[in-house]
């Protein structure tokens, strides 16, 4: 890998991304959208939104990121610039690393506006520092990213990558503690969400919630997820390939 070649791709992948206003509209006002929305479905009980809310504002930017991830990297096979790009000494690397630092871009910048938003107009109620809701929420981004750059390489159409949330992504959100705590569930689905980096994404926001100083099971719960990202590039980057079969 090399540092020039890393920083061209991602300059190319923002470019691109400048041009389709569509996608920017779906990664930075979408998590808002549903942050407001949920702000008026809980109007009569603000302490539910507060629960719920803080763990949604990890939880979207891991959906979003995902889903522009995959496609955007599926129409660079599909459409034949993957495989030019390859041909080039440019190697695998380079290219994984060049896409997640420019969806690593979008992602804080995504991610700084649904904590603004949730914080500061939504007035979202947590004991610990807003910064600490940011970075679970920024890992949250970058984990998406990772696994949209993941999961492209399995996927010759962007239908097929639509067909991928109900594998990847409702599993999570159905066992990490969102809609009940994990230690009531049955034991198989207990030690199915001990594996998902989600799980871990929502219980770092719990700690924020209730905890006015980071805890060690913040830090361990950000080391987790931030640690997933990193394999699942890592996985993306040996799975990676030229064209769509």
């Amino acid at each position: 890998m090399k540092l020039s070649r890393t920083l061209a791709t991602a300059r190319r992948v923002l470019r691109q991304l400048s041009h389709d206003p569509r996608t920017v509209a779906l990664l930075l006002l979408v998590p808002v959208l549903l942050l407001v929305l949920l702000y008026f479905v809980f109007d009569a009980d603000r302490r539910a939104f507060d629960g719920i809310g803080a763990s949604l504002l990890g939880i979207f930017p891991l959906v979003t990121m995902f889903l522009v991830t995959s496609i955007a990297t599926l129409r660079e096979r599909t459409s034949g610039t993957l495989e030019r790009l390859l041909s080039m000494p440019l190697g695998k690397g380079d290219l994984i690393a060049g896409y997640a630092l420019a969806f690593g871009v979008l992602a804080v910048v995504q991610a700084s506006v649904a904590t603004a938003v949730a914080v500061w107009l939504l007035d979202l109620d947590f004991a610990g520092s807003p910064w600490l809701l940011l970075l679970v929420a920024l890992l949250d981004a970058i984990l998406g990213t990772a696994l949209g750059l993941f999961v492209s390489a399995f996927a010759a159409s962007e239908f097929q990558v639509v067909q991928f949330m109900p594998a990847v992504i409702f599993p999570q959100i159905l066992l990490c503690g969102l809609f009940a705590p994990r230690e009531t569930m049955q034991p198989v689905l207990e030690y199915v969400s001990d594996v998902l980096p989600m799980s871990y994404a929502v219980e770092g926001m719990n700690e924020v919630l209730q905890h006015s100083d980071p805890t060690g099971d913040f830090v361990r719960d950000a080391a987790i997820v931030g640690g997933s990202a990193l394999l699942v590039l890592c996985l993306g980057a040996a799975t990676l390939r030229r064209r769509t079969a």
